[in-house]
C-alpha cells in the first residue's frame, strides 16, 4: 500500500513539473510570436491557444490548475516569492509584473508556490 502511496505522490511531482515548464514555454512561445508580423502571427497565435486549453483541461481532470498573478495589486501573503522585492521600500504600492513560475494550485490548496517581479508602476 505504502508503494502505490509513493507512486502517487511521484506521478504528481511529475505532472507538477511537467505544468511547470509547459507554462514556461507558452510564454516563451508567446514572446516569440510577438516578434512576427500579424499575418504569420495569427497561426501561430491559435496553436498557442489550443495548447494552452488543452493543458488546463488535462491539469483540470487531475484536481490540478494554474494561477497567474499578472496585474494584482501585490500582498506579502500571496502563493509566490517576489524575486526583487527588496528593490522597493515598504511603503510603496506594488504591483505583480510578471510570473516567472505560476502557482499550482489542487484541491487541499498550494501544491506548488509561483514566482513573480514586482513594480510600482514607475518606469525605471
Amino acid at each position: 500500500m505504502e508503494e502505490a502511496s509513493e507512486a502517487t505522490v511521484g506521478l504528481r511531482q511529475a505532472l507538477i513539473d511537467v505544468a511547470v515548464d509547459s507554462w514556461r514555454f507558452a510564454k516563451l512561445f508567446s514572446k516569440v510570436i510577438d516578434k512576427l508580423d500579424a499575418a504569420e502571427a495569427g497561426r501561430y497565435v491559435n496553436q498557442l491557444r489550443y495548447f494552452q486549453k488543452r493543458l488546463d483541461e488535462t491539469l483540470k481532470t487531475t484536481g490540478v490548475h494554474l494561477v497567474s498573478l499578472e496585474g494584482l495589486p501585490y500582498d506579502p501573503g500571496m502563493a509566490a516569492s517576489a524575486l526583487n522585492i527588496g528593490d522597493y521600500g515598504s511603503e510603496e504600492a506594488l504591483f505583480v509584473e510578471q510570473m516567472v513560475e505560476p502557482i499550482l494550485m489542487g484541491a487541499e490548496g498550494v501544491l506548488k508556490p509561483g514566482t513573480m517581479l514586482l513594480t510600482n508602476g514607475t518606469a525605471k
